[in-house]
């Protein structure tokens, strides 16, 4: 069925993880009709098992709803829903869904009102300029408080709390008034239906079968099954193979209009022919000259993390796997690089560390790649001594974020190190503890605001290596799971930082050192030194295992040499003769101490480098 503009609308679901969207789209659904109770299941678009078992969204995904208001026997409208992520380090994905859309339903959880990435993604939603429909979820909860957090909403947003839906995803209760005010509020797609067709990619998929998978929405124009279509900022040129739109199985379609939303595959077998925000028009003449679309600005890498494979043979197939990845997901960077101790791998970017565990667990999933993941680190920027640049005539900086990267002491001017701007939704009685564990990070604070009774925004500047870790675990253990963090990239600002190796026999392992701040790097190589005690295995001779900064030592821990009883074939006789065997071991192993070298275990790496660095939370 065909459906004129004026009956369209695209619209994304955002929210705080686990505040119901998901569930409010199998409501939709439902109500739609288009799934009966036989092939229903919680979380139907999280086609993902680890979205499933984790009970996220980590990718936005989107259905077409044919949806009829009650009491309009006339018209029926067309509804695009996508489904966005809630999790800060999936921005990325939400920023990309609201550029596909005229409006945004706002969800909150009655019982535990607004949180920090909830008003993250509400900010880029204003900043996209989307008609905001704000919803209560959750109002059959016993612990709801749906008065207190409509007027919350309200004046976050503007307008009365009598305008605020009330709804129960769960059962239902609540779902038509917030398609009808989907129908009633949001805008129609803007577009020229007879002008050239224009498109806008915002997401792709690789198929082993039918090469890449481009999801767009439609902007001007019409395309069809067989059009010939070229992407202009690749240059690609192809036919289109298949057209459909997802409702929300994939269905087939004849032609896709202005401010529908769909996908096609054009046989586009390389993976970066494809880019997420480029603009899909007809090949011919005229290509050219159409004036391609705003694009979506390219995420910045966060955490940085070496992947290498357990088994040096899995190396090509890691490349082709991330290759694959990084299609759908372009959030993430990788670049080549080697280890002494781990072989050939890849540097990694990530926006946070859930993106980092989210890659590395469909690395092995879905392309059967164990990995080795050094511990995460971030980008720093060393302004050099004796080095000027040719340009300017200013000291030489360069960026690192491998740690053995950074050029020798008697080279650094100083060290600058990224911060983030944070923002922290607390219940007021846990202010206390919340400041502790910021400033613990050398945290300072920029502002404190009380939003409503009972609840404070606290604003901080943090260092970035300083939460990528275990930050988020504490600040919700010690808040008992009510506290909320967003954050956004800060400054660079100069600190006191060291690198950290840890020398096994001697030897540095590249692997296991980090850079740090001073104050914290004795805890940090005390920690380091006592995990690899424990997880690599006895050698014949004593293994010492140093932590050093340059070449003074901070912290060291011996792994004992297994013995060999050499006087076991003595029964009694002269001391000397014992004496003489024990001296002939000794010098035999002191031997093999000085050729010998220490076997690191893969599973040693894993566990070490899971380590958090060690903190000071007072």
């Amino acid at each position: 069925m065909t459906y004129p503009i004026e009956r369209i609308r695209n619209f994304c679901i955002v929210a705080h993880v686990d505040h119901g969207k998901s569930t409010l789209a199998d409501r939709m659904l439902q109500r739609t009709e288009l799934i009966d109770a036989r092939t229903m299941r919680a979380q139907y678009l999280d086609k993902m098992d680890i979205e499933r078992e984790r009970g996220i969204t980590i990718k936005a995904q989107t259905a077409r709803l044919p949806y009829k208001p009650l009491g309009d026997a006339a018209d029926e409208y067309l509804l695009n829903l996508i489904d966005t992520p809630g999790h800060v380090d999936f921005s990325y994905e939400v920023s990309r869904a609201l550029n596909a859309c005229e409006g945004a339903v706002l969800l909150v959880d009655a019982a535990q009102g607004m949180q920090a990435q909830t008003m993250a993604n509400l900010y880029l939603a204003l900043e996209a300029d989307l008609e905001i429909i704000p919803v209560l979820n959750k109002i059959d909860l016993p612990a709801a408080r749906p008065d207190d957090v409509a007027r919350e909403v309200a004046s976050v947003i503007g307008g009365d709390a009598d305008d605020v839906l009330r709804i129960s995803a769960k059962t239902g209760d609540g779902v038509d008034a917030v398609l009808d005010a989907i129908v009633d509020r949001v805008p129609h797609p803007a577009g020229d239906p007879l002008g050239p067709a224009r498109g806008l990619i915002f997401d792709s998929v690789y198929d082993a079968y039918r090469g890449t998978l481009v999801y767009l929405r439609v902007v001007d124009g019409e395309l069809k099954p067989g059009s010939k279509i070229r992407l202009l900022a690749t240059g690609f040129e192809g036919e289109i193979d298949d057209l459909a739109v997802y409702s929300p199985e994939e269905t087939p379609i004849d032609a896709l209009g202005v401010g529908e939303v769909g996908m096609f595959s054009a046989a586009i077998k390389e993976v970066s022919q494809a880019k997420v925000g480029d603009t899909v028009t007809l090949a011919g003449k005229g290509a050219r000259d159409v004036e391609p679309l705003p694009g979506y600005r390219e995420p910045l890498p966060m955490v940085f993390s070496g992947l290498y494979p357990v088994d040096s043979d899995d190396f090509p197939s890691l490349r082709d796997a991330l290759d694959k990845l990084r299609l759908n997901d372009s959030s993430f960077t990788f670049e080549p690089e080697t280890s002494a101790a781990l072989g050939f791998g890849f540097r990694c970017g990530f926006l946070g560390l859930l993106h980092l565990e989210i890659i590395s667990e469909r690395l092995d999933r879905e392309f059967d790649i164990p990995l080795v993941s050094t511990a995460p680190s971030v980008r720093y920027r060393v302004t050099l001594e004796h080095t000027t640049d040719p340009e300017t005539g200013e000291p030489a900086v360069v960026e690192v974020a491998n740690p053995q990267q950074l050029p020798a002491p008697n080279e650094i001017a100083s060290i600058a190190e990224p911060t983030v701007d944070a923002m922290v939704l607390t219940p007021s009685e846990y202010v206390g503890p919340v400041m502790q564990l910021c400033e613990g990070r050398r945290g300072e604070m920029v502002a404190m605001d009380y939003l409503t009774e009972g609840r404070v925004e606290l604003r901080y500047r943090l260092p970035l290596a300083g939460i990528i870790t275990d930050f988020f675990d504490q600040l919700k253990s010690m808040t008992r799971g009510y506290a909320s963090l967003d954050y956004h990239r800060g400054e660079y600002v100069d600190a006191d930082l060291v690198r950290v190796d840890v020398l096994l026999n001697g030897e540095p392992v590249d692997a296991f050192s980090s850079i740090v701040h001073r104050d914290e790097a004795y805890a940090f190589g005390k920690q380091m030194t006592e995990k690899l005690k424990d997880l690599i295995p006895r050698q014949l001779f004593d293994v010492p295992v140093q932590a050093a900064i340059g070449s003074k030592i901070i912290a060291r821990e011996t792994i004992k040499a297994k013995r060999k009883d050499v006087l076991a074939k003595c029964y009694g006789g002269d001391v000397s003769r014992k004496r003489k065997l024990l001296e002939k071991q000794k010098e035999g192993k002191k031997k093999m101490k000085s050729v010998g070298s220490v076997e690191v275990p893969p599973e040693a790496f894993v566990s070490a480098l899971r380590t958090a660095p060690a903190r000071r939370d007072g």
